[in-house]
């Protein structure tokens, strides 16, 4: 089954206004619940987060901890930083890519003049 382009753009909308946490805003949240002044349930509502992604922030944050604290210092790329890297990634290959084109005219139309090139 294909999705129509109304399903698809919903979608793509309901993805695109998704709202975004910033770490910091995070693990205030996850430390709110810890806290346990109020119920987790409470909590969700007051921030505007389904409980799910509470709990799964909350584990992922004392699993971070633990591993801290055992001593494991390699620190995973957030999602920001990947996507940063990926695209400094595809702007360098693109660099390159037309810095050998550039090169490749430059040699062809040397060569069609008599310019005789090393290529060592």
């Amino acid at each position: 089954m294909s999705m129509s382009n109304t399903e698809k753009r919903v979608k793509d909308i309901r993805r695109n206004t998704r709202r975004k946490f910033s770490s910091e805003e995070k693990i205030r949240i996850v430390l709110d619940g810890l806290r346990g002044e109020y119920s987790i349930a409470e909590l969700c509502r007051r921030e505007g987060i389904n409980s799910n992604l509470y709990y799964r922030w909350s584990k992922d944050f004392l699993e971070a901890g633990k591993r801290r604290l055992s001593g494991d210092t390699v620190r995973e790329a957030n999602t920001e930083e990947v996507v940063d890297l990926k695209q400094e990634n595809k702007d360098l290959k693109q660099a390159v890519a037309e810095l050998y084109l550039r090169n490749d005219w430059l040699k062809k139309s040397l060569t069609g003049q008599g310019v005789i090139l090393d290529d060592d």
